[in-house]
């Protein structure tokens, strides 16, 4: 069965490029900041990269009624998904869908416990990039959504497909979480740091702290009971030199705003002391997101 409509909360970068291409096919409305809100309501949303045009979908700061069987994508950052559930609750309806797409581990059931059994939740892993240039303007790079392998999410998955979007269903979605987890946790910190692209960070010369983020990560999802695959480190590498954007969390670092890094290596950080393991290079480098962030 078909959604009615389609809301995309928390729409940056990301979501306003989901916004676009979903609405070719359906009724879309982007759910976002005032000024992109504004720019897109009167002169519509334009998209560069792999995905060009000006798109014309509606667009409010907030939503105060969602139609029965409507799909709800959240795409806003990790720390701020609770809150924004919150918001939606009242709105929320017995069968309205919302798929999770934040970055970081147990975000789903951070989700559920928001939204307080007021709507179905499912889990989603975005590999598409995406920038936000300015309001109103995005970049888009083409890359799929990986969604948890239920009814709900074999719905949603010929929804994204018959809009454009590469989209697959994953019965291993907590092993594939990981796999973007463990990504994340190297490319994000390492790129704002350094304040590059993602793909110089696959330069030879950061090979060694490559490895070791990703030897605490192993070894904490392990403690955990997801053995992420013998050929990570080297997979990562191989994906990473073709990432032509800036890190999410470079440019959170760039505009003043927090980051995830809290889901991301200092969540590694906190479940390995919950086993005894230590992560010191995950911890360092959350240390030093951190201290950008304090500095805005």
């Amino acid at each position: 069965m078909a959604f009615k409509r389609v809301f995309i909360v928390g729409a940056g970068a990301v979501g306003s490029c989901y916004g676009a291409l979903l609405s070719g096919k359906n009724d879309v409305t982007l759910i976002g900041r005032q000024p992109h809100v504004d720019a897109i309501n009167s002169g519509g949303l334009v998209v560069d990269g792999d995905l060009k045009g000006r798109f014309h979908l509606n667009a409010a700061t907030s939503v105060s009624d969602i139609p029965a069987n409507s799909l709800v994508l959240l795409t806003t950052k990790a720390q701020a998904a609770a809150k924004a559930c919150e918001a939606l609750r009242p709105a929320l309806k017995g069968d309205t869908v919302l798929l999770a797409l934040q970055n970081g581990l147990g975000i789903k059931g951070l989700i559920e416990g928001a939204v307080a059994g007021k709507a179905r939740v499912a889990r989603g892993l975005v590999l598409m990039a995406a920038e936000f240039l300015e309001p109103g303007k995005v970049t888009y790079w083409k890359g799929p959504t990986i969604i948890e392998a239920t009814e709900t999410g074999e719905r949603i998955r010929a929804l994204f497909e018959e809009s454009g979007l590469d989209a697959e269903v994953a019965p291993d979605i907590l092993t594939r979480e990981w796999d973007k987890m463990v990504i994340n946790c190297v490319v994000n910190p390492l790129s704002t740091i350094l304040r590059v692209r993602d793909r110089e960070v696959a330069a030879p010369a950061l090979r060694g702290i490559r490895r070791a983020i990703i030897g605490e990560c192993a070894s904490v999802a392990a403690a955990e009971g997801v053995h992420l695959d013998d050929g990570l480190a080297a997979g990562i590498d191989r994906r990473i030199r073709s990432y032509e954007n800036y890190s999410s969390m470079y440019q959170d670092v760039m505009k003043g705003n927090d980051t995830e890094i809290g889901f991301l290596n200092a969540r590694i950080v906190e479940l390995g002391g919950r086993h005894g393991i230590r992560a010191p290079v995950n911890e360092a480098l959350a240390g030093m997101i951190r201290f950008m962030e304090a500095k805005k």
